[in-house]
């Protein structure tokens, strides 16, 4: 059970940088309450689980090519522009206060998280952070200890959502229409610096080649 307790530190660890999943949550919170912002949370975590099985069978050597690489990085920009330009065009929309009921479908914002998740930048990340953990856990004799890494990794992410979503939550309960508004403004402009973060990847990328 150490070994699991240490790895959901490392998830909590994982999850704590302002990322663009957390904003997408934090955004999705604020407007639609706590179960949107949770689907985005969910969405995400769904991508990071898909990760750890694929870099498990190898697919971190084949992610590690250039010219597979290379152009992630540009989708991955525009999957963000696209959720920044949403989120500053309908800043005024769908904004739920505490107490509301939202008309959207959790499956609208669980498919924001997973787009935010397919991005280059948390594929990357996933590669170089587990690359080592996944050689040092995996042991053909004991695969479990994988298994144990990967869920507690997992569940660390877990807390770290259903904390920030709970935070939130609270939060709302203060906040006017305007308020809102205006954090969903911020959180799509940090969408779009995100995603032009990622084309001067692409740019430094082909350079280098």
């Amino acid at each position: 059970m150490g070994l699991f307790f240490t790895y959901v530190l490392a998830g909590l660890a994982i999850a704590m940088p302002v990322g663009a999943i957390t904003v997408e949550m934090t955004k999705q919170g604020l407007k639609k309450g706590f179960m949107h912002g949770w689907a985005v949370g969910l969405g995400g975590m769904t991508v990071d689980f898909l990760l750890i099985i694929s870099l498990y069978m190898g697919l971190a050597s084949v992610l590690a090519i250039p010219y597979i690489q290379i152009p992630m990085w540009l989708i991955g920009a525009g999957f963000l522009a696209f959720l920044g330009y949403d989120s500053i065009k309908n800043s005024d929309k769908d904004i739920m206060l505490a107490g509301g009921k939202s008309n959207k479908s959790f499956l609208t914002s669980y498919r924001n998280g997973l787009l935010v998740a397919i991005s280059p930048g948390n594929l990357v990340f996933w590669i170089s952070v587990f690359g080592a953990v996944l050689s040092d856990s995996y042991d053909a004799s004991h695969p479990s200890s994988f298994l144990i890494v990967g869920s507690g990794i997992l569940v660390g992410i877990l807390l770290h959502d259903i904390g920030l979503l709970s935070i939130i939550s609270v939060t709302r309960k203060v906040m006017s229409r305007t308020m809102i508004k205006w954090v969903s403004i911020i959180a799509g402009i940090i969408l779009i610096g995100f995603a032009g973060y990622f084309i001067y990847e692409f740019v430094i990328a082909i350079k280098g080649m």
